[in-house]
């Protein structure tokens, strides 16, 4: 553990920090993994992933859990819309406790924010966002011209001063040699074995979902457990809609009981109360 003084000047202490993430470039993979909430912030702690991704509005609830990961924090691409604003959300999650902040915005956006000390990630390859530029959601770096362009891309963002790049679905030759030949952590998603830092998304990798992107895998099967929990619940609603019909619905071990004592003065006590009311 490294100590530090975080963006909001508090002592804490870092698994990584960014110079640790230059010195083990080609050297150490790394695992990245986004997290939304406790549970999945615990999950990824208890598995001992090394950095973590987050939204700006979980920040906080990220943090006060992993008290010493490395974490990056996604800038909305159409939340905020001026340098300005996207300077004051990057201010605002590096004072919640943000290590690092990703925006799949222009290098002037992030000239701007690292001209302020931020540690901006950016995002190029496949931005689905924009995959409208593209034809569509495909891979990228498959030829050379376009290998050429990505690589110039890369080392724009270099010099706009972005320290790392999500590099989404690039071909894999095409990023080793990017990454290689850039002075960037390069975090591959769907691009192949040679970036620096391996990252997927945790419903991806627990299989939350049947279908999932062509670039990512599945490690477990969770959508299956979800469907059998859900026949389950129904089947037991069923039963309970069906017994609560009769009148034959709980057992004497579900029921409150009064001593016959107590019952027949409550009888009488009651029928005097209703005689007189």
């Amino acid at each position: 553990m490294k100590k530090i003084y975080n963006f909001a000047g508090n002592l804490s202490y870092r698994n990584y920090t960014i110079k640790d993430l230059f010195d083990n470039k080609g050297k150490k993979k790394l695992s990245q993994i986004n997290v939304k909430n406790e549970e999945e912030t615990n999950i990824a702690l208890d598995a001992k992933v090394d950095l973590l991704i987050t939204g700006l509005a979980a920040i906080k609830k990220v943090r006060s859990i992993a008290k010493n990961n490395f974490i990056t924090v996604a800038i909305p691409f159409t939340e905020f819309k001026t340098n300005d604003e996207i300077l004051k959300a990057s201010l605002e999650a590096l004072n919640n406790g943000a290590d690092a902040i990703y925006t799949a915005r222009s290098p002037r956006v992030v000239e701007y924010l690292a001209k302020e000390s931020i540690p901006v990630m950016a995002h190029l390859g496949l931005v689905p966002r924009k995959s409208i530029w593209i034809g569509g959601l495909r891979g990228v770096g498959k030829t050379t011209s376009e290998a050429l362009k990505l690589f110039e891309e890369f080392k724009t963002m270099e010099n706009a001063g972005a320290f790392a790049v999500e590099a989404e679905v690039i071909a894999d030759q095409t990023l080793k040699f990017i990454s290689e030949n850039v002075n960037l952590i390069t975090v591959s998603l769907g691009s192949g074995n040679y970036g620096d830092v391996n990252y997927l998304f945790m419903d991806d990798i627990c299989g939350e979902n049947e279908q999932i992107p062509r670039h990512a895998f599945s490690l477990a099967k969770i959508y299956k457990l979800r469907d059998k929990i859900y026949r389950e619940k129904v089947k037991a609603v069923h039963k309970f809609n069906k017994k609560a019909k009769t009148t034959k619905f709980v057992t004497s071990r579900n029921i409150v009981k009064i001593n016959n004592a107590e019952l027949q003065k409550f009888k009488k006590k009651a029928k005097l109360l209703n005689k007189y009311n």
